[in-house]
């Protein structure tokens, strides 16, 4: 069980390292780029800058909460880890499309309004969610694909008259 949650926790931590280094990049990219350009350009970057700001302290809180939990042996703790991460996933797919939408809505309004900042904004949202969409649902996967192993760790447990009993096969 311990070697399970283990993987569970790597995952988490290869993903925040990766979403904080496109966050770092975006930082890098956006404040550069609103430094050096003007009008819609210069919001996009500028969204991007703020937009990867949030996404560097997920980032950053998320791999310190990974690297701080013991993989325990726990059955029931590890399911309800294994499910809470598939739902928080699941949870984060949603607000992605949000984002996107939120996103088109900005662009949207802002060619209708003539303001270059809202579409700038716009494109940055429609670019950040799409990241994030992709991302969370990679992350969905490998994590779903991984929990499919838990049924067959409670293969090897038995309950019985004389107690619980685990079968081991070497």
């Amino acid at each position: 069980m311990s070697d399970f949650n283990q993987t569970r926790l790597d995952y988490n931590e290869k993903g925040m390292l990766i979403l904080g280094s496109w966050a770092v990049g975006n930082m890098v990219w956006g404040g550069i780029g609103a430094g050096e350009t003007t009008g819609e350009t210069k919001a996009f970057h500028q969204m991007n800058l703020y937009w990867n700001s949030v996404n560097l302290v997920i980032a950053g809180f998320g791999y310190w909460q990974a690297t701080k939990e013991t993989p325990g042996t726990d059955f029931w703790a590890t399911m309800e880890a294994q499910q809470g991460i598939e739902k928080v996933l699941l949870l984060n797919g949603a607000l992605d499309l949000a984002y996107i939408a939120g996103g088109f809505y900005l662009k949207e309004r802002g060619l209708r309004k003539g303001n270059d900042r809202l579409i700038g904004f716009g494109k940055s949202v429609i670019l950040q969610g799409a990241f994030l969409l992709a991302f969370d649902g990679v992350m969905y996967g490998f994590h779903q694909v991984h929990g499919k192993e838990l049924p067959n760790l409670v293969q090897n447990i038995s309950l019985g008259p004389t107690g619980v009993h685990l079968k081991m096969n070497f």
